[in-house]
């Protein structure tokens, strides 16, 4: 019996078998062998009745946009395939990050403040043979998902929102005026499919249900993934030191031809570690099972314990695909891709709760300005998930913490190179580590960090541009210029506001969605962290 076997057997709630089953579709995305659902069909006939605003597919998340759009006064459905419920696993998150929900008014202070389960400070950045750089307040606050989550289904219901638990999306019909969608009933109640369906009609759709959304793979046509992150870990009880954080980690040169990467987070019930790596979809890749072996091989060295000093409380594990072609453009009228369905997130994060909440407010704004004016065509919503050169620029530093499936690098130059980057971000300060570390890349931090960088190691950036390859060199810099023109741009788009009031509602739409699109596309949505949050110990404690 492995140690994988051994461990997560002992798991509540089948821990090891649904750790297979992630791992069969893995090897289905590997071997390039699903089929592609066909979900979403066009009818040309007018709809008589339409119930809803907006229909929201997917509830773990998309009960935050459905609760910023029900108070701005909008009909909303929520369906949800299970029970809407958060996981035990905190969320982690930067403070500052935390005041959008008093913003949107989705929380009071207080119940942010309850939301919050846990918070540590520093958090580390390591690798092999460096010193470790050492920064606070970056992912620093674990939030309770079942209390946040709770709190806003209260809140949605009250507003006036509709939440139909056990109904997983099926199909959607889009008509001249509206979508149609159909959605079984009764899904678990049963354990089986019930081919009982209730129908909804809706003006817009929300697709919340994440990178494996069934709208989702048809508008990708089988399209296989760039690249993905394999994560596994654990939370468990039993470490002697659990104040600090890992943001970034490694100890190990290459092995299984990737790197490993380490986080660690102290949880309310005890210390959650992770290893994720990044790769390509290669069939030769190996399984999340035995990702998981090498978790549980290495932790020992990783947190210097013991595993038999340990007490695991439960097992995670998953994999993120990414694709260039990111956001997603969807290829229908009245379909909007949001949360992981859209791709929005870097291929150096893990998506969920961080760039939902990053999107949460320009989001909102855009829908809520969509439905006043009726602007729900294919290219009107494109544009609410807009190209943005601040993420499409991280593709480089992703593949340049990889390699391909039979290409030999030296085992340790993913190291070294990491160890120097972040060497020169450290030296540069915190206003050029502390974005990055949130995923908000910015060409004046950028440029700094690349010179420096080539200046001080020339022979690791040599080495790099074989890894890398010549054609992502050449995308890379495509991105890397348009992050500077949408950097210069964003002031002047900014400096024509005042006169864009006396434009029509359609164009004004327009302009707000391509001031956002320069906004987030060239980092600036990150705010000052020494602006003090509206969730800050010292606001908290104030009468």
């Amino acid at each position: 019996m492995s140690l994988t076997e051994k461990i997560l057997s002992q798991l509540p709630g089948d821990a090891l078998n649904n750790l297979r089953k992630a791992d069969r579709i893995w090897q289905t995305l590997r071997q390039d062998t699903s089929s592609i659902p066909e979900v979403i069909k066009h009818n040309s006939e007018l709809i008589e009745m339409i119930d809803f605003d907006v229909i929201i597919c997917g509830g773990t998340l998309g009960i935050l946009i459905g609760t910023a759009l029900v108070m701005r006064g909008w009909r909303v459905a929520l369906l949800e395939r299970g029970t809407l419920r958060g996981r035990q696993q905190e969320w982690n998150i930067s403070r500052k990050e935390l005041d959008i929900f008093i913003e949107l008014n989705l929380l009071s202070l207080a119940e942010l403040v309850n939301a919050i389960a846990t918070e540590y400070n520093p958090a580390r950045i390591s690798f092999p043979n460096t010193p470790d750089i050492w920064v606070r307040d970056v992912l620093n606050i674990g939030i309770d998902p079942v209390y946040l989550l709770e709190t806003l289904k209260i809140k949605f219901l009250q507003a006036g929102g509709k939440l139909f638990e056990n109904t997983p999306f099926k199909s959607a019909t889009i008509h001249p005026n509206g979508i149609e969608i159909l959605a079984e009933i009764g899904f678990l109640e049963t354990g089986e499919n019930t081919d009982k369906s209730k129908s909804f009609k809706t003006r817009l759709l929300l697709d919340v249900m994440g990178h494996f959304s069934p709208i989702v793979q048809q508008a990708r046509q089988g399209q296989k993934p760039d690249a993905v992150c394999l994560v596994v870990g654990s939370c468990a009880q039993g470490f002697s030191k659990n104040d600090t954080g890992d943001l970034f980690a490694s100890f190990t040169p290459m092995q299984n031809q990737c790197q490993y990467f380490w986080e660690a987070f102290p949880a309310r019930d005890g210390r959650t570690t992770y290893l994720f790596t990044y790769i390509d979809a290669h069939p030769e890749r190996f399984s999340l099972e035995t990702l998981f072996e090498e978790y549980l091989r290495l932790l020992p060295e990783y947190q210097n314990v013991e595993l038999n000093q340990l007490k695991f409380v439960r097992s995670l594990y998953g994999f993120f695909p990414c694709y260039r072609q990111s956001p997603l453009k969807m290829p229908w009228h009245r379909i909007l891709p949001v949360g992981d369905s859209s791709g929005s997130q870097s291929p150096l994060s893990f998506g969920g709760f961080g760039a939902m909440v990053r999107h949460l407010k320009r989001l909102t704004q855009g829908i809520d300005e969509a439905l006043t004016n009726d602007i729900l065509s294919q290219n009107a919503l494109t544009i609410l998930q807009p190209y943005q050169p601040s993420l499409s620029v991280t593709w480089l530093f992703q593949r340049s913490m990889s390699a391909a499936i039979n290409q030999k690098i030296n085992e340790n130059q993913i190291n070294q190179l990491l160890a120097a980057v972040f060497h020169e971000m450290a030296q540069l300060g915190e206003p050029v580590l502390k974005p990055f570390l949130q995923d908000i890349v910015q060409f004046s931090a950028l440029s700094k960090t690349l010179f420096k960088t080539a200046i001080a190691h020339p022979k690791l950036v040599i080495k790099i541009i074989p890894q890398v390859g010549a054609k992502n060199l050449f995308d890379w810099m495509i991105h890397y210029i348009n992050l500077g023109i949408y950097t210069g741009l964003y002031p002047l788009g900014q400096a024509v506001k005042p006169g864009v009031k006396n434009l029509s509602p359609l164009l004004q739409y327009y302009y707000h969605r391509w001031l956002e699109s320069l906004q987030y596309g060239a980092g600036k949505d990150y705010e000052d962290p020494s602006i003090p949050s509206l969730v800050s110990p010292s606001r908290v404690q104030s009468p």
